[in-house]
């Protein structure tokens, strides 16, 4: 299904797998830390280093809980990243994934 929309994919065993920004993963995988972390993981592009730890100070100074903090992760080379738990356990990160150009500056959608 997300394959016909041509996101990027991947994933390692049965523990996990991502779709462009959606991570999805088991209570068994590395990245769960042991446990799941709400129904949802959602993450955020950021332009630089400081948005993500601007949002990382937002989501802590607003009742979010740490789950993660700022910094680099080895995901891939200039992966830099904080994760937050919302009020309902969901998993919120703020991820820097180095230089890019967009080809737009938002997506609007419109009824």
């Amino acid at each position: 299904m997300l394959g016909a929309l041509k996101l990027p994919m991947g994933g390692e065993g049965d523990d996990h797998f991502w779709a462009d920004e959606l991570f999805v993963s088991s209570a068994e995988s590395e990245s769960a830390q042991g446990h799941l972390t709400g129904r949802h993981h959602l993450a955020f592009q950021a332009q630089d280093e400081a948005m993500v730890k601007a949002f990382h100070e937002a989501a802590l100074a607003h009742g979010g809980q740490d789950n993660g903090a700022l910094g680099p992760r080895n995901y891939h080379p200039g992966y830099y990243a904080a994760f937050a738990l919302d009020p309902d356990g969901n998993n919120i990160e703020a991820v820097y994934h180095g230089p890019a150009r967009r080809s737009a500056p938002s997506v609007q959608v419109d009824f």
